[in-house]
């Protein structure tokens, strides 16, 4: 209703305990002695435990995740090429907690949406400085020299220089050799190797 987005957990990937009251009233009532008793005390304590624990962490994922979509909304408008710089340091301090949680939290768990499935981690990027003084993520950047390429004149193939010239022009300032590490991070081949001879 606000216009953000909703962060739901799927209930159906989390593990979950459930500890049976019944039976442990049953045990309880039929232990005579009192070590039969302390055992079955200390069990359904550390029962009790992982079901806090586990309710705890799936608390934790969402609040995480909800951090990241919150600050990665141009993402789920937009689109690839605009998402933020972003680290585990400024999710944990929005959120209060310490960064070692946030790391531990966005490593193997998935977001599903509609542009697709993406680790929390994909979601982290370094950034790029722009002629407006703003930044840029590298992954949007990335994003940028894929959409280039993609729309290119294969008789004559952007080389990373001219990509560095064009993201220019859109006030994004890479150096060349940078490109060239992008480029090859998505798996793209070098302009030589992508352009087309007509031997007709």
């Amino acid at each position: 209703p606000d216009g953000t987005w909703l962060v739901e957990l799927n209930t159906d990937t989390m593990p979950r305990v459930l500890m049976n009251q019944r039976y442990y009233a049953t045990v309880s009532k039929t232990a005579k002695r009192e070590e039969d008793k302390a055992f079955v005390q200390e069990c359904a304590a550390n029962a009790s435990w992982l079901v806090k624990s586990l309710d705890q962490r799936a608390k934790t994922i969402l609040k995480v995740a909800r951090e990241i979509v919150r600050q990665q909304d141009g993402f789920f408008d937009k689109g690839v090429a605009h998402l933020r710089p972003l680290n585990l340091k400024a999710v944990a301090e929005a959120i209060g907690m310490h960064e070692s949680t946030v790391s531990r939290v966005t490593s193997n768990k998935y977001l599903s949406c509609a542009r697709g499935m993406f680790e929390l981690k994909y979601f982290f990027s370094s950034h790029i400085n722009t002629n407006a003084g703003d930044e840029c993520s590298s992954i949007a950047i990335q994003a940028m020299i894929k959409k280039l390429i993609a729309t290119e004149n294969r008789k004559k193939p952007l080389s990373d220089n001219k990509i560095t010239q064009l993201l220019e022009k859109q006030g994004i300032q890479v150096a060349r050799r940078t490109i060239a590490k992008y480029r090859e991070a998505i798996g793209i081949a070098p302009s030589h190797e992508r352009k087309i001879v007509d031997n007709s």
